[in-house]
């Protein structure tokens, strides 16, 4: 009878265990299909976008801190503007090239009174790449004018304010030919070049430039 009831125990305990296992096994089938992806999963992603938003607080809070530097930097930008004209204080490219063109005419007439040695031959706007920090303007110019005359405009014209630039300057000599073999220099120059001028970035005050333009 002790033999029997052994014999019987060893069965019970072994389906015990195996009942055990199955039941972990649909605990970790159930946590799968339905804890995981309705509970776990959600949660982990509400945690990553709480992280983020308090990395963004953290962010805009530093900025915040830095308000009255950037402010006082910006003040300072802002009177620098005023104290050193460069840029042209005119709001678009159409009003800057009638400036450089009008700035040219006085500066020519100044140097030339009525005209006598030195005379505007042509001049026109040219497009310019304005993909750079600051908005070019650029007119291309010609002149005849005797040597003097010459240097006087270009002193002129890039020695004034606001700060224009010659760039692109080629000079001949007028020749009068009398023959095959003979030809007499007139003493005039035939003067070509680019006249530019910089305008102030869209963010800056508009009534007046820096002297240091590119």
């Amino acid at each position: 009878m002790r033999l029997h009831h052994a014999t019987a125990e060893v069965p019970s305990r072994r389906d015990r265990w195996l009942a055990a296992g199955l039941l972990l096994a649909v605990l970790a089938i159930a946590y799968g299909v339905l804890v995981h992806p309705w509970w776990t999963v959600p949660m982990r992603e509400a945690d990553a976008r709480i992280e983020s938003l308090q990395q963004r607080e953290l962010r805009l809070r530093m900025q915040l801190q830095q308000a009255p530097q950037v402010a006082a930097r910006l003040h300072q930008v802002r009177e620098q503007y005023a104290d050193t004209p460069g840029f042209l204080p005119e709001a678009n490219a159409e009003l800057a090239t009638a400036s450089l063109i009008q700035r040219l005419e006085t500066v020519v007439a100044e140097a030339s009174p009525g005209n006598r040695s030195c005379a505007i031959t042509n001049r026109s706007p040219l497009d310019s790449d304005n993909r750079q920090s600051y908005r070019r303007v650029v007119a291309q110019v010609r002149l005849r004018c005797g040597t003097l005359e010459l240097s006087r405009v270009l002193y002129l014209l890039e020695s004034g304010s606001p700060r224009l630039f010659v760039d692109n300057l080629n000079i001949l000599t007028e020749t009068l030919y009398l023959s095959r073999n003979q030809s007499v220099d007139m003493g005039g120059l035939d003067v070509s070049f680019d006249l530019a001028g910089y305008l102030l970035p869209l963010d800056a005050p508009t009534t007046a430039g820096v002297s240091d333009a590119p």
